[in-house]
């Protein structure tokens, strides 16, 4: 099964306002991850862990594709736990102050060996978790 997990949600907010939030590390901080190393620019490499300071996933990423205020594609891997890589996919689309945010995770079937918190079901929650409620309050407040 190579079916992407894909969420979406519209916001009450422009798409350059949504745009900064996922481009800009300051803003990540406060709804996504602290990622110090992020830079939004095709073939940087950035390192996060999940919050709460356990670290017990070092997430990798690679920037792909950027279209400002469109689009955000960036691999998504753990190198401590296996060399396969899965992609994620941000895409905006704006009507008016509004903007509907999808959010495409492709290959998650790369990771199906690497246990139960890796799973299909862990990622789709947490995706809805993190664009349904962090994004879209972080935005609308």
């Amino acid at each position: 099964m190579n079916t992407p997990i894909t969420v979406q949600y519209k916001i009450n907010a422009s798409a350059e306002k949504v745009w900064k939030a996922l481009t800009d590390k300051d803003e990540m901080k406060s709804w996504y991850f602290d990622i110090e190393d992020f830079e939004p620019e095709v073939g940087k490499v950035f390192n996060f862990y999940e919050p709460g300071g356990e670290n017990k996933y070092h997430h990798q990423g690679e920037i792909l594709e950027i279209i400002p205020n469109q689009k955000l594609k960036h691999t998504w891997s753990y190198p401590d736990f296996s060399d396969r890589k899965t992609t994620v996919t941000w895409e905006l689309q704006s009507h008016d102050d509004e903007t509907l945010v999808k959010l495409t995770h492709e290959g998650i079937e790369n990771f199906k060996d690497l246990g139960e918190g890796f799973s299909r079901e862990n990622f789709t929650g947490g995706w809805n978790s993190i664009v349904g409620q962090s994004l879209k309050e972080y935005l609308e407040k």
